[in-house]
Parts: structure tokens; C-alpha cells; sequence
């Protein structure tokens, strides 16, 4: 028989069994339509929002920026839907005009810098009508307009070796843009507000996963295997 220890084989099977059973109901859409596992993504997408808001201190940045003038030539294929890009541009006060097949861009930089963040804000804080207003366009493609052309903005300033400027709109697109674009219509909860919920899922998290260890570790006990250290060998 392949059994050799019972004993601990039949702890490892009831210790996988309920591993197993809490596995399904984990898996069940219990928390009002939701399953634990999109509950648990939804508490700490709903943290990392909360812990990510860097926009007033990039506005002052951008502020520091204005008179800084901009001259940006940009290959069209390279501009995110180019009748909304320059709907958003003109809308800043940024002129964008056709230069045979590519794209001129003038203006200021601080300003251009101002204009993304104040609508990466609008859409972290989910007011995203406001935006449909504004460009006739949804939220996110505006928000993905402004980082495409900020994108080639910080590779012409790097370019230029303007690397302070470039190293600020890398900022503006990861810490503005993506964070508009990425936590929009997620709730924002501070750590220090749901931190006997996010202790019991980290507890809860490291005992699960210890506890399918066990299970394997008693089950393979109770098969006969084990790992044995093996003898060292002089040559």
C-alpha cells in the first residue's frame, strides 16, 4: 500500500479538504455580488488610490515651469486621435498646428504641465462628465491623449538634454495621468481607516498559505517521503 504513515496522512487530507472548501467558498460571490478575492482587490486598489494623490505637489512644480516656452514638431502618427488632442490643446491655450506630416506643438510648458494634471484630477476624483463636457470625449481617452503627447514631449526635451524638464513630465504622466487614468471609479480609503480589515487579510493571507504547506507536508509524510540531508562526500 502506497500509505505508510496514517496518522499523518489523514491530517494532511483533512487539512487539504478544508483548505479546499475554503478555497470555493472564497471563490463564491458572497460580499454582495463579489467574491473574496475581488473584495480584497477592491480594498487595497482603494489604499494604493488613497496613498498615490501627488498631484497638488506636481502642480506647484508645473507652476515654477510657466514662461518656459515649448516648440515641439511630432510625427502625426504619433498623436492620440489628433482633432482631440488639439481640442484639448486649444483648450489650454496650447497651439497645435499640421507641419506637412507632422505635428507643431507651441506654447508653455508649465502651462501645458497645469492643464493634464488639473484633468488627471478631475478623473481621479471621478468626475468624469466633467471632461465629456469639456472635450466631447470620454475621460480615459482624453487622459490617454495628454500622455501620448506628453510622452513624445519628454523624448524631445531629453533630446534637447533639458533632462529637469523631461524628469518632471515623466512625473506629470506617472504620477498624474496614470494615476487618474488607473484609479478612476475606484473609492479612496486611507490604510489607517481599514487597518482591522487589511491586518486580518495579511494574517489571514500568510496562515492559508502555511496552511496548504502543512497540508502537502503531512500528506507526502503520510506517502513515506521525505528529504533527508544527504551525506557530504570528500574528494
Amino acid at each position: 500500500m502506497l500509505i505508510r504513515d496514517k496518522k499523518h496522512f489523514t491530517i494532511g487530507f483533512i487539512m487539504l479538504i478544508v483548505f479546499v472548501i475554503l478555497l470555493i467558498v472564497m471563490s463564491t460571490p458572497i460580499f454582495k455580488g463579489k467574491n473574496a478575492f475581488q473584495v480584497a482587490d477592491n480594498l487595497f486598489n482603494s489604499i494604493a488610490k488613497a496613498s498615490s494623490y501627488r498631484m497638488p505637489q506636481l502642480e506647484r512644480e508645473a507652476h515654477k515651469l510657466n514662461g518656459t516656452g515649448i516648440n515641439w514638431i511630432i510625427e502625426s502618427d504619433r498623436i492620440f486621435e489628433p482633432a482631440l488632442t488639439k481640442r484639448i490643446l486649444t483648450t489650454a491655450g496650447i497651439e497645435l498646428s499640421a507641419d506637412g506630416e507632422k505635428i507643431r506643438v507651441r506654447g508653455d510648458l508649465g502651462i501645458i504641465a497645469a492643464a493634464a494634471l488639473k484633468d488627471a484630477k478631475v478623473m481621479y476624483f471621478d468626475r468624469e462628465q466633467d471632461i465629456a463636457v469639456k472635450y466631447d470625449a470620454s475621460g480615459k481617452k482624453a487622459l490617454f491623449a495628454w500622455w501620448k503627447l506628453l510622452k513624445e514631449g519628454k523624448e524631445i526635451l531629453k533630446r534637447e538634454k533639458k533632462v529637469g524638464q523631461a524628469s518632471f513630465l515623466d512625473d506629470v504622466m506617472k504620477k498624474g495621468l496614470e494615476v487618474g487614468y488607473n484609479f478612476y471609479g475606484i473609492a479612496s480609503e486611507k490604510a489607517s481607516a481599514k487597518a482591522g480589515i487589511l491586518a486580518f487579510s495579511l494574517v489571514f493571507y500568510v496562515l492559508y498559505t502555511i496552511w496548504w504547506g502543512f497540508s502537502i507536508f503531512f500528506l507526502f509524510e503520510g506517502f513515506g517521503l521525505a528529504m533527508e540531508a544527504g551525506e557530504k562526500k570528500e574528494i
